[in-house]
C-alpha cells in the first residue's frame, strides 16, 4: 500500500473570513443533516492505559512502572459494560494504548498472564464477550492496525476509529508534541485509515488541533481524510478536537486553541469534507460548546452517564438532559444515535458483517437512529 502525503494534499487556506465560513458550513450542514443534533450515550472502557507512545499532550498513558498503569480484566469490562447497559447506554468504547506490548515487558507479561501475546487479540475477545453477555455495541479505537488486525475485529465491533491528528510530518521532530512515537508517523496513520476503508469498516477518525499544527496542515489532513472516504465511501465521522492542557504532561505550558480557532476548523472541515460524513466536536472541552452549533457541527459524540472522560479526565461530561435543553434553545433537537450512522444500515451495503447488522437493526429506529431515546423517554 502506498500511501504517502504529496503536494497535493497541501491546498491553499480557504480564502474566505470567518463570518463567510460559518454561514458556509451551517448551510452544508443543514441542507444535509437538518435541525437535528445527535450524540452516542456510551460507556466508556480504557482496555490497557499503557501504550509504547509517549505523545507530549497525553495525560490518559501510564508508564508500566506506575502504579496506575493496567490492563483491565475481563470481569472488570464485564462490571463496567454492565453499570451502561443499567443506564441505557448503546455503545462500548474500547479505548487503549497503542501495542504498548512491543515496548515494556510488563504490557507482554501482563497480557501473558491472560492467555495472550497481542493487545488486539485480547481486545476481540473482549468484543466478543460484551456481544455476548450484554446488548452494547463495541466500537473500537486503537489506533494504528495491520490487515490481519481489522479483519479479526470487524466481526466484533459495530464500528472502529482512530484520530488522523495531523499529518504534519514537523510534529515527530524532537520536542515536538509526536516525537518517538511509531505509531504517529502520518503515513502510520493514513495507511489505517485506507486499510478500514478496503474492508468496509464505518470508520471515525478527526483532527486535534493546537499541538503545534499550521493552519495549512489542518486544512491538508481534512482533504487527506476526504480523499480516503471517496476512495472507499467508509468515513462515518469526523471530530474536530481542541488540545487541553494538563499538569502532568510535557504541553503544560502550551497554548490552549482560541474557540474562534475552534470555529475556523469546524466551518473549513464541513465546506471540505463530503456532506455525509458527520461533524462532531466534544462538548466537554469547553464551556462554550453550543458555539459550535454555529459553525456547522451535526453531533456531539460518545456522551457517558457512568464513566469519565479518560482521555480528559479533568473535564466532566455535560448533563444529557441540560446538552438537550441548550441544543433546543439554539432550535437544534438532541437525538439520540447508535454507533453506526443510519446511512449504513439503511442502505443495504455490505459495511457490517451479517450478524452485526442484524444486531443494530434491531436497535434502530425507522430512520437509523436508536430506537429508545433514552433522554426523552421516546421510541422512534
Amino acid at each position: 500500500m502506498n500511501i504517502a502525503v504529496t503536494g497535493a494534499m497541501r491546498p491553499n487556506p480557504l480564502p474566505r473570513g470567518l463570518d463567510d465560513l460559518l454561514s458556509e458550513a451551517c448551510r452544508i450542514r443543514d441542507a444535509h443533516w437538518g435541525c437535528a443534533v445527535t450524540y452516542s450515550r456510551k460507556v466508556f472502557v480504557p482496555l490497557t492505559n499503557m501504550c509504547r507512545d509517549t505523545c507530549g499532550y497525553c495525560t490518559f498513558v501510564k508508564h508500566p512502572s506506575s502504579p496506575e498503569a493496567r490492563i483491565m480484566t475481563p470481569e472488570q469490562v464485564l462490571a463496567s459494560a454492565r453499570r451502561g447497559e443499567r443506564e441505557g447506554c448503546k455503545e462500548l468504547l474500547f479505548s487503549l494504548g497503542e501495542k504498548p506490548e512491543l515496548r515494556y515487558e510488563a504490557a507482554r507479561d501482563g497480557l501473558a498472564r491472560l492467555g495472550y501475546a497481542r493487545m488486539t487479540d485480547y481486545l476481540r475477545d473482549m468484543c466478543a464477550l460484551v456481544l455476548a453477555e450484554t446488548s452494547l455495541l463495541p466500537h473500537v479505537n486503537a489506533g494504528t492496525l495491520a490487515d490481519d488486525e481489522i479483519e479479526a475485529l470487524r466481526p466484533v465491533s459495530a464500528s472502529m476509529g482512530m484520530m488522523l491528528e495531523t499529518i504534519s510530518r514537523r510534529l515527530t521532530r524532537r520536542g515536538m508534541a509526536h516525537h518517538a512515537c511509531p505509531d504517529k508517523v502520518p503515513v502510520q496513520r493514513l495507511r489505517t485509515l485506507e486499510r478500514a476503508g478496503l474492508r468496509r469498516v464505518p470508520f471515525t477518525t478527526g483532527l486535534l488541533i493546537g499541538i503545534g499544527e499550521t493552519w495549512e496542515e489542518r486544512i491538508a489532513a481534512l482533504h487527506a481524510i476526504e480523499a480516503s472516504h471517496r476512495r472507499h465511501g467508509h468515513i462515518q465521522e469526523v471530530i474536530i478536537q481542541n488540545f487541553q492542557r494538563k499538569p502532568d504532561i510535557e504541553m503544560a505550558d502550551h497554548p490552549e486553541p482560541e474557540l474562534e480557532d475552534m470555529l475556523r476548523t469546524i466551518a473549513a472541515a464541513r465546506i471540505i469534507l463530503s456532506p455525509e460524513i458527520s461533524l462532531q466536536a466534544p462538548p466537554n472541552l469547553s464551556s462554550r460548546h453550543i458555539a459550535y452549533l454555529g459553525a456547522g457541527i451535526n453531533d456531539w459524540g460518545g456522551i457517558s452517564p457512568v464513566t469519565i472522560d479518560f482521555i480528559n479526565p479533568q473535564h466532566e461530561w455535560p448533563e444529557i438532559r441540560a446538552l438537550a435543553a441548550s441544543c433546543k434553545t439554539a432550535g437544534f433537537a438532541l437525538r439520540e444515535r447508535l454507533t453506526v450512522y443510519p446511512r449504513y444500515l439503511l442502505d443495504g451495503g455490505d459495511y457490517l458483517d451479517p450478524a452485526m447488522l442484524s444486531r443494530v437493526s434491531a436497535m434502530a429506529g425507522a430512520g437509523g437512529l436508536a430506537r429508545a431515546q433514552h433522554h426523552i423517554g421516546e421510541t422512534p
